[in-house]
């Protein structure tokens, strides 16, 4: 999700004669005073007064995001898995158990990124997704064009089985959800990282709880049927979970050094060098799309994450990064100020050969201004990570 709430801000739409979408929990936002803008094409929450105290709330206690403008996509049939070993750059018979989730890119042929999206192995016939807002039509688009084994792509966006998805992350993000949703618990005490359950509600019927996350904290994603969603929201709001929006949910993930769809890597970016290798399986024997192509490029740059030196600006996308000693350069592509660290911070692509440690040079308007080098995460279940 987002780039640095400056770039938020500025990259909103200049034509405000389009309607904009509205996810379920639109008429819930307003009611609780959130600032809503246009985000790429959706109506949505940034803040609902203080965006530090939202980001806080997700890092010490629980937070809520509405991200029911992701797209549920159910793929269904006899030969569904077969179909996303070719679709998918990671490797889904890493999923043997029902209920376990990957992450992956979605690439095209010359091996950049049309998406990246976490895939849910439900059974032999039935493996859910979960895509960005952004590239939800697209990515349904492409996986037809690639569907010829007769398999049944449903959309879960909008329609009469859409579902919403809710978001409900931090230390205490999972007890609460068991306090308003009691009849998961027994699914999902013991449930890992990265899996997935369902849970047949008495007040909102059936609801899928992935632990999974854009936050660096622990906590639940839960997919309910669009038309319980409010209800759920407002029970959430009611046992204490507090409501963040886009402004506060950018800064967490950028703390967790994790990247976003059109900010950090595109359809122009090698995923290797969007620090995805480790998405990527290059090693067995099987194909994918994209492929052959990443084979024949290689790495060709580094991402990783700085941590700003010098007083006098904040690090912010497109901003050049200098190497020392070499004609390279380097470009940040997203940056923030930390609330977690109170420092400026970035995710950067720079060139082979810097290390952790080197010190490099970021142009800030009419200066260059040091920055370290730091492996990433900056931040991860509370704790500061890079100093």
């Amino acid at each position: 999700m987002l780039e640095s709430l400056y770039s938020l801000l500025t990259s909103f739409r200049s034509d405000r004669t389009m309607t904009l979408k509205a996810t379920p929990l639109n008429n819930a936002h307003r009611a609780a005073g959130a600032r809503m803008v246009d985000f790429g094409g959706w109506d949505m929450p940034v803040n609902y007064g203080s965006q530090i105290e939202e980001h806080n709330a997700v890092r010490t206690d629980v937070g809520m995001f509405d991200v029911a403008h992701m797209c549920v996509v159910d793929i269904k049939g006899d030969n569904v898995r077969a179909f996303l070993r070719g679709l998918l750059a990671n490797n889904v018979d890493k999923l043997q158990v029902s209920g376990k989730a990957l992450y992956s890119c979605m690439l095209n042929p010359e091996g950049t990124v049309i998406d990246d999206l976490i895939v849910y192995f439900i059974n032999e016939n039935w493996f859910r997704l979960v895509v960005n807002a952004g590239t939800a039509e697209k990515d349904v688009a492409w996986m037809q064009q690639q569907n010829t084994g007769g398999l049944t792509i449903t959309q879960r966006r909008d329609g009469d089985n859409a579902m919403a998805l809710i978001a409900v992350q931090g230390p205490n993000a999972r007890a609460k959800v068991w306090e308003v949703i009691p009849e998961s618990k027994a699914s999902t005490a013991d449930m890992k990282p990265f899996n997935v359950a369902f849970a047949q509600s008495a007040a909102f019927g059936e609801a899928m709880i992935a632990r999974t996350g854009y936050t660096g904290e622990d906590g639940f994603e839960i997919g309910v049927a669009a038309d319980k969603a409010e209800q759920l929201w407002n029970a959430l709001a009611a046992a204490g979970v507090k409501p963040a929006g886009l402004g506060a949910r950018d800064t967490l993930r950028l703390e967790a050094g994790m990247n976003l769809y059109g900010q950090d890597m595109d359809e122009t970016v090698n995923p290797l060098d969007a620090g995805l290798a480790w998405t990527i399986d290059l090693v067995s024997e099987r194909d994918f799309i994209g492929k052959a192509a990443l084979q024949a490029k290689g790495q060709n740059a580094q991402f990783v994450g700085l941590i700003l030196r010098e007083k006098g600006g904040v690090l912010r996308a497109h901003q050049k990064v200098i190497v020392a000693g070499s004609e390279a350069t380097g470009e940040i592509t997203s940056g923030t100020f930390s609330p977690t660290m109170q420092q400026a911070i970035a995710l950067a692509r720079v060139p082979m050969g810097v290390n952790v440690g080197d010190t490099v040079h970021v142009e800030i308007r009419d200066k260059k201004l040091a920055a370290s080098v730091v492996k990433l995460p900056f931040v991860r279940n509370g704790k500061i990570l890079a100093v």
